[in-house]
């Protein structure tokens, strides 16, 4: 008994059909591109993924590019860092050069996240624990 023969789903002549929506950046795009957003220096200022970003004002000035416009409005309530540069579909390493140029042209702020230096009482973990109990 000999195993059926697979058979192609296009013909060998005809190309495989082109999907209808058009590639993001991040997917196989143009890599000049990222270059034109982020700029022959690539200097970047110290921001890491929960480092959170907040515009001054939400209207974009007529000199800036369109992802810094894209930003700003995104940014009128604080955002992380990860969470700009998934929403602009930009990597992470290109959106820290655009935010280290608004930041010189003083078009946004950065702000460290919160980290809390002392741990809870032990005594209210255990007195929210037997509460809870409790319950």
């Amino acid at each position: 008994m000999t195993p059926p023969q697979r058979q192609r789903r296009f013909p060998q002549d005809d190309p495989p059909p082109r999907p209808d929506r058009p590639a993001k950046e991040g997917e196989g795009g143009n890599p000049e591109r990222l270059y034109v957003v982020a700029g022959p220096d690539g200097e970047r200022a110290d921001i890491d993924l929960v480092t959170l970003i907040v515009a001054r004002s939400p209207d974009p000035p007529p000199s800036a590019t369109p992802e810094q416009a894209a930003l700003l409005r995104l940014c009128v309530a604080p955002l992380s860092v990860a969470e700009v540069s998934a929403y602009l579909s930009l990597p992470f390493s290109v959106v820290t050069v655009l935010i280290t140029e608004m930041l010189a042209a003083g078009l946004v702020q950065a702000r460290s996240p919160i980290v809390r230096q002392t741990l809870p009482d032990r005594s209210l973990l255990e007195a929210v624990m037997n509460g809870l109990q409790r319950l």
